[in-house]
Order: structure tokens, then sequence, then C-alpha cells
């Protein structure tokens, strides 16, 4: 199963990726998961691409397909994956369409998720990651329980909003 999820930040993609990911056993590959880890290991890439994601801007199209050509090398994306949010632009879509013959592995499907603006602006400005787990929770529609439900992993969850989330970068996105 090879699968694309389209649709604006905020708008579930994450969301119906791991149901999928439940179902299936493909990976996800979120283009913004893996520039945060670039920047979190501080790459040269992560360095570039935290400039640009902090003043809430796109990376540029071949860098985004040398990533995912990356990516889709590991072992575990043989069976199949999920890109969630990739391609953005036309560019992109052209050349994942090119990167997928040379791989011979064609999309089985693309999924746009299309959300009213308002709930979008809601969902994004409300969501917040456990430092811990890394589980997401939204303080306005899925607030952690307690105790939170992580596995027993986190008493008490650590609670942050990634920079992109802000409601001035959200204007931007």
């Amino acid at each position: 199963m090879r699968i694309v999820l389209l649709g604006a930040p905020g708008s579930g993609k994450g969301t119906q990726a791991q149901r999928l990911i439940d179902r299936h056993g493909v990976p996800q590959i979120s283009t913004g998961d893996l520039l945060r880890a670039a920047v979190a290991a501080g790459t040269e890439l992560g360095r570039r691409a935290k400039a640009i994601m902090d003043a809430g801007k796109l990376v540029d199209d071949a860098t985004m397909l040398g990533i995912i050509r990356e990516r889709l090398g590991h072992p575990d994306a043989a069976r199949g994956f999920i890109l969630d949010g990739f391609p953005r632009t036309i560019a992109q879509a052209d050349g994942l369409h090119t990167l997928l013959a040379e791989l011979g592995q064609p999309l089985d499907a693309v999924v746009l998720m299309e959300v009213d603006a308002e709930l979008l602006f809601k969902r994004l400005t409300g969501r917040r990651t456990c430092r811990k787990c890394q589980r997401v929770f939204n303080i306005y529609t899925a607030p952690p329980s307690v105790p939170p439900p992580c596995g027993g992993q986190c008493e008490t969850p650590d609670l942050f909003q990634r920079p992109d989330d802000s409601e001035e970068t959200i204007g931007k996105r």
C-alpha cells in the first residue's frame, strides 16, 4: 500500500496515517517529522531547514525529494508507505512521480483532506506534544486524561507547543 495524504497543517493527516499504520503496518513518512529530526540532529540540512521552518516557509523541492528518496530506501518502506503532507507543490508531485517510477513503486491512492480554516486554526493553536512520550494532544478537542494515555510512561505529561503552531506562524503557513 502506497498512499499520499494531502491537506493543510492540522487537517488530520497524521491522525489518519496512524490509523492506517495500525491497520496495515506500513510506515508513515512525514516530511515535517523528517525535517524536525534533522533539526534536532543539527545536520547541515537541519540547520538550513530550521531557519526556513521558523519563518513559516516551505523547504525547497529538490531538498524535499532527496529526503523522500533516502527515506523510501529504508527496509520498512519496502512493503509500502504513507506520505503525510508531501508533495505540496506541482514540482514536488512531478518529482515524486518520477522518483516512484524509478523505484518501481507507483502510488495506490492520493487522499485530499479539506477542513474549514477556522477549525484548522483551533486544531493547530491547541495542539500540544508530550516531551516524554511524544504523544500529541489538543487542549481544546482531545486534552490529555489523568493519567495520560501513554502506556504508563508519563505520570504527568510535559506538554509543549511546536513553534510552527503559534498564531503568527499559522497565519503564514
